[in-house]
């Protein structure tokens, strides 16, 4: 069975939004193993540029994967897709076989050049800027809603 994991950078602040984002994690557990996974947020970014804030994310979250992984970042010059073409992307990847698949949300200035390296797809949740707190919710939300897509459950058309 695929695993399905959100890789962010930083803790979600917020009680509420720490609530509803729990609320869809549970939820996730009836169809697919599902993860949120915190990296720690980089000590003195102060001192950093912007490049150098970024290599240290992008080397924190390489090290987090496995040569198997299929990482997939969410970035706004990604993909868009509508709800159903995006439960069809996380069909025919579990159908591929493979045993993890990581979506992650980069540091406020992105991704390093290394993380653009070894993702194997970007996704791009609209064309509008959406706080990276938001974004996670927004994303384990759309995950939920392709799981009831792909089940063919009412939630969907709510």
């Amino acid at each position: 069975m695929v695993k399905v994991k959100l890789l962010v950078v930083g803790k979600t602040d917020g009680k509420s939004l720490i609530q509803l984002i729990s609320n869809y994690e549970n939820r996730l557990k009836h169809y697919v193993k599902f993860e949120l996974e915190f990296i720690t947020d980089l000590k003195n970014v102060q001192n950093l540029s912007e490049s150098q804030q970024k290599e240290k994310e992008g080397q924190a979250i390489i090290k987090k994967l496995s040569p198997s992984d299929v990482l997939v970042l969410l970035d706004e010059r990604g993909k868009t897709y509508t709800s159903v073409e995006f439960s069809d992307f996380l069909q025919k990847k579990m159908n591929s076989g493979i045993k993890q698949l990581i979506f992650t949300v980069g540091g406020p200035y992105g991704f390093s050049e290394a993380v653009y390296q070894r993702a194997e797809g970007m996704i791009s949740l609209s064309k509008m800027t959406f706080s990276h707190q938001m974004v996670r919710l927004f994303f384990i939300e759309q995950v939920y809603r392709a799981f009831t897509i792909l089940r063919n459950e009412p939630y969907h058309h709510r």
